[in-house]
């Protein structure tokens, strides 16, 4: 009887501690090389998604950024991960990365240092992203490059978007604007 409480007690502590846990409890680097804490987008909505250059949905990054300087600011903030996980998509530097964003697609939404999203060395953040143990709402795999987590002005996920969703979709505004 002792063991079956002791686990009912664990599993409920865990339970109540991944839903109490953000995004803000993270650090990522940027791809200028700063870390910062994801805590300075406190009561914004966040889109994080995880981009590649030599994708198929590399387009994606035109809409990225046409959403960002439509609502992207106090309120809204796009936060671009490159990874090299998928048919190494995104060979480049950080460096080659950043200038290819801007020559390309004029990308000022802020770009991360590129990170693993997926298997043993994935990134922390992706950890809490893809694990309702960890974010308290849903279990996720990140598929392909350009998936989109949309994360709640309280730090929460609340939705994954695949691929093949664009990021100027309707649900996908209709969410940043209510």
């Amino acid at each position: 009887m002792k063991t079956i409480t002791l686990t009912l007690l664990l599993a409920v502590t865990s339970l109540l501690f991944a839903q109490n846990k953000t995004i803000y409890d993270y650090e990522v680097e940027t791809i200028d090389g700063e870390m910062i804490s994801l805590s300075v987008f406190k009561g914004k909505k966040v889109m994080i998604v995880n981009t590649a250059s030599k994708c198929g949905y590399t387009s994606q990054y035109e809409q990225l950024q046409e959403l960002y300087e439509t609502y992207g600011g106090d309120d809204f903030v796009i936060l671009g991960f490159p990874s090299n996980d998928f048919l190494k998509q995104e060979p480049g530097s950080d460096q080659e990365i950043a200038a290819f964003c801007q020559k390309n697609y004029g990308v000022t939404f802020p770009m991360m240092s590129k990170i693993s999203v997926k298997n043993e060395d994935m990134a922390p953040l992706y950890g809490y992203l893809t694990s309702k143990e960890m974010n308290g709402k849903m279990d996720s795999d990140v598929k392909w490059n350009f998936q989109k987590y949309l994360i709640g002005a309280n730090g929460q996920v609340e939705q994954v978007y695949y691929s093949k969703t664009l990021p100027t979709d309707a649900a996908i505004i209709e969410w940043i604007k209510n």
